[in-house]
């Protein structure tokens, strides 16, 4: 390399040292699919946060040309990470998803994992940029000497101020990095994949609602309780079994789409039962937090996006439909056929009420899987009738099962699909497979519910999906008859839309649920089994007199007309107080 041609070293590591973290947030956002036209501002927040990382490396090291690089490969991998879990679930990487490192991992391999042509491309610029600055800019000693000392100190406490700017979400903000729980997506796009993350974790702790205080917490339980209290209806004990069905989304109930075999015809037509559907506060992933929501009756509404409550707010005994019924004499038992430190179940069920959890190796039979190595809930069913067919007969049993078969991505080669589209045979692979595996659904749970209307002892069963899948945009788009940038909020709401269905063998009274949302779903099994309602319950019962449906997307009213959360209106009053009854109830006795 002919120097004369390029200026001196020291001036070619200073433009390395300079223009790295620059460079590199600009890979972030190119593979990530954000916006490369930001304000100035922003892109001034984002250099610092890269700094944060690259100035003391290269403090520590002297070589720049060689931290530049590492710092662009991990630039790119942030990018795709935060593109493929928008993929699967909607929202990109958030701060408390650290947390959940092991289920990620367990789950990957069931995902098109396949970079895009942007991740081919980067790799090869970053492959060619350790190629040219390694040679170009090569560094200095590890081990500082003269000068190079103080010149190294400098950029270490550069570095450092670097750092307490990047771990200030105010600071951020004020640079123009404005988070959007709602949207966080976009927001990424828009502020910079790191940057929005860091200003993110201002939301690992909850604050309290406006004008909360234990007081006025307790005020709103009493009202309620003296007021509005329902009596429960009088029904023998029974066993009661809550199922919650992976990914089950009813895509037929929009009327757009002509199939080969309806995928539910037995639960669409089965008697003595109450059908409906539930609105869910996720899309895609996020099986945790649709099942917090059913057994606690905590919206996700009123904590920040993304929030894995298992892991950040189950720390210690936490009332839930498990600790109702364990209260009242049951025994309770959670059923997974998956691994048992997925969510943190393992530490969160048993604070949760649950006297055991039984999770795919503690499977008392043949072991049967349906798609991508998923035990098949018709496996999952007979070791709900093992428990039964084994527990003593004076026993009653509070039995939730999560289901697995179903689970994404619906892309195994050896699973064989049954339902297709009739208009459109195989432009959609992954939504039929998707589909074939609801329908075998279906047919496990009538082997469940012809066992259960053999026996005497009463058993009531509510089954609902925890969220939607994640397969083609197309197809959903042709599922729900619009696109989804053309969506109204009436629209965009049902796109969260899953369907539940409640069966006994004894008849059912009381109230049907109608169009509900899984954090008052729990409520009306209570009835259904004839257990009276807790303080709580009884809150949640009158307030879904007046919004049937409250989620983290938005909420409906008694017309089933939607609303987003942004919205200021006659119901924001009484939002705020459920936020602060939950806020009392989760965290104001442990903080």
């Amino acid at each position: 390399m002919n120097a004369a041609l390029f200026p001196p070293l020291p001036v070619r590591r200073g433009l390395v040292l300079f223009l790295a973290p620059l460079t590199a947030f600009f890979l972030c956002q190119w593979v990530y699919g954000g916006s490369l036209l930001l304000a100035p501002g922003v892109i001034a927040a984002n250099y610092l946060c890269y700094a944060a990382l690259y100035f003391p490396l290269c403090a520590i090291t002297a070589k720049e040309s060689l931290c530049a690089v590492l710092l662009h490969a991990a630039a790119g991998l942030w990018g795709a990470a935060c593109h493929f879990v928008s993929l699967f679930r909607g929202s990109p990487v958030l701060p408390w998803d650290l947390t959940a490192l092991g289920t990620a991992t367990a789950v990957a391999g069931s995902y098109d994992l396949t970079p895009t042509p942007v991740m081919l491309l980067a790799l090869v610029l970053v492959i060619a940029l350790a190629v040219v600055l390694l040679r170009w800019a090569p560094g200095g000693s590890f081990l500082p000497k003269g000068r190079d000392f103080f010149h190294r100190s400098l950029l270490l406490m550069c570095g450092v101020l670097c750092v307490l700017f990047a771990l200030s979400p105010k600071a951020l903000e004020r640079l123009g990095v404005k988070t959007d729980v709602w949207d966080p997506s976009t927001s990424y796009k828009t502020g910079g994949a790191l940057a929005e993350f860091l200003c993110n974790t201002q939301f690992l702790s909850v604050e309290a609602p406006d004008g909360y205080s234990t007081e006025t917490a307790q005020m709103l339980l009493n009202q309620v309780q003296k007021e509005d209290a329902p009596t429960a209806e009088t029904v023998e004990r029974p066993n009661v079994i809550a199922i919650m069905n992976e990914s089950w989304a009813d895509f037929e109930e929009f009327g757009h789409l002509s199939l080969t075999e309806s995928v539910s015809d037995y639960i669409d037509n089965l008697d003595n039962a109450v059908r409906g559907h539930s609105y869910t506060s996720v899309f895609g992933a996020g099986t945790s937090a649709s099942e917090f929501e059913f057994l606690t009756g905590y919206s996700m509404a009123f904590l920040p996006s993304g929030s894995i409550p298992y892991q950040q707010y189950v720390l210690s005994p936490t009332d839930s439909l498990a600790s109702l019924f364990r209260e009242n004499g049951y025994r309770t038992l959670a059923i997974h056929p998956g691994e048992r430190t997925s969510w943190q179940r393992n530490q969160a069920y048993p604070l949760l009420g649950f006297d055991d959890f039984k999770c795919v190796e503690d499977f008392d039979v043949p072991l049967e899987t349906a798609h991508g190595g998923y035990v098949s809930d018709a496996c999952n069913y007979e070791q709900i009738l093992w428990e039964f067919a084994h527990k003593d007969p004076e026993e009653r049993l509070f039995l939730f099962n999560v289901t697995i078969q179903s689970h994404g991505g619906y892309t195994d080669p050896d699973y064989p699909t049954q339902v297709q589209l009739t208009d459109c045979p195989g432009v959609y692979p992954m939504a039929e497979q998707y589909l074939t595996l609801v329908n075998e659904s279906d047919k496990a749970f009538e082997v469940l519910v012809d066992y259960f209307s053999q026996q005497s002892e009463p058993t009531v069963i509510l089954m609902f999906g925890d969220h939607p899948p994640a397969v083609e945009q197309e197809f959903l788009d042709k599922a729900y008859g619009v696109a989804q940038s053309d969506m109204t909020m009436d629209q965009y709401l049902s796109k969260y839309r899953t369907p539940y269905v409640i069966w006994a063998n004894y008849p059912l009274t009381g109230d049907a649920p109608g169009d509900t949302s899984l954090n008052f779903l729990g409520q009306y099994l209570l009835q259904y089994a004839g257990m009276e309602r807790t303080q709580w319950g009884n809150f949640l019962w009158a307030f879904q007199k007046t919004i049937p449906a409250l989620t983290f997307v938005g909420y409906t009213d008694t017309t089933g007309h939607a609303y987003s959360h942004l919205e200021t209106n006659d119901y924001t009053s009484l939002i705020n107080d459920y936020a602060t009854v939950q806020y009392q109830k989760l965290f104001g006795d442990k903080r």
